[in-house]
């Protein structure tokens, strides 16, 4: 109920145009994988067009599972006609990643930070400021570590209180926040202009998202609905119980909870979503 007013069938006249370009910024060297299920799981939720910015000089020139997959320059997918950014799947710590990262909270447009973007701000007190200063929204998606770096804290106080944990972030940032977990709590900040913040708990999902890549699939869903136009808080909320859904639903089948892996979660959320 929180996001049914955006899941309406799409108009028979609709052209890719229509719902938006996700650019999707990471995969440095060895972590390709990170920037690659981010990608493909923003074209299974419905963006029209997903541009992949790679750091890895060595890597393909294509994605050959997805080639419905652009591949450019990671500079250019922050400088170019994207609708929406997610930057930090695999994005790594380089000198490389610090610019690419600074260059993606430059843009006014809306942009959501996982895995070692979130590592890297949590290095630079001046990038956090920066952060919170944008007007466009600001998506994050920390783990516990990832939280607990961000506050300065311990992974034992992030878990102690996941939801102050939680509501700190965002008042910090001023961005909307998915702290990951059994359980994942999301949290916003009220804005400027009057808009409701608020603290959600999300019932979905199962031991089977405890895999490696689980968070950058999820990182593409939400991407995905903020390049439809989608606004923050709701992208946020949709993408976290369509994450968990779409587990829930390959378990029900036999595939999971145990050896489920993150590309499975693309094809299932697309199905979750439709229905």
């Amino acid at each position: 109920d929180l996001f049914a007013a955006h899941l309406k069938p799409r108009a028979r006249n609709s052209h890719k145009g229509s719902f938006g370009t996700a650019g999707v910024v990471g995969g440095a060297p060895g972590m390709l994988g990170a920037a690659l299920l981010a990608a493909r799981a923003a074209l299974h939720l419905g963006a029209g067009r997903v541009r992949l910015g790679l750091l890895d000089e060595r890597a393909p020139p294509f994605d050959a599972a997805q080639p419905e997959l652009m591949l450019t320059p990671a500079g250019e997918v922050i400088a170019g006609e994207a609708s929406a950014l997610a930057c930090g799947p695999g994005l790594g710590r380089s000198d490389d990643a610090r610019r690419l990262l600074d260059a993606a909270c430059a843009r006014e447009l809306p942009l959501l930070l996982d895995a070692d973007a979130l590592n890297l701000l949590a290095a630079d007190n001046e990038a956090q400021a920066r952060l919170a200063a944008r007007r466009a929204p600001t998506l994050v998606t920390p783990h516990p570590a990832e939280a607990a770096r961000l506050l300065a804290c311990s992974v034992a106080e992030v878990q102690a209180d996941r939801l102050a944990s939680a509501s700190a972030i965002a008042v910090r940032l001023r961005a909307w926040v998915a702290l990951k977990g059994c359980g994942t709590v999301i949290a916003g900040p009220a804005g400027p202009d009057g808009e409701a913040g608020g603290t959600f708990i999300n019932t979905s999902g199962n031991p089977g998202l405890a895999t490696a890549g689980s968070g950058d699939v999820l990182s593409g869903l939400a991407v995905a609905l903020l390049a439809q136009g989608w606004p923050a808080r709701d992208a946020l909320l949709a993408a976290v119980h369509v994450h968990g859904a779409a587990a829930d639903a390959l378990a029900a089948q036999g595939c999971g909870p145990v050896g489920l892996t993150a590309g499975e979660l693309c094809g299932a959320a697309r199905r979750v979503f439709n229905r």
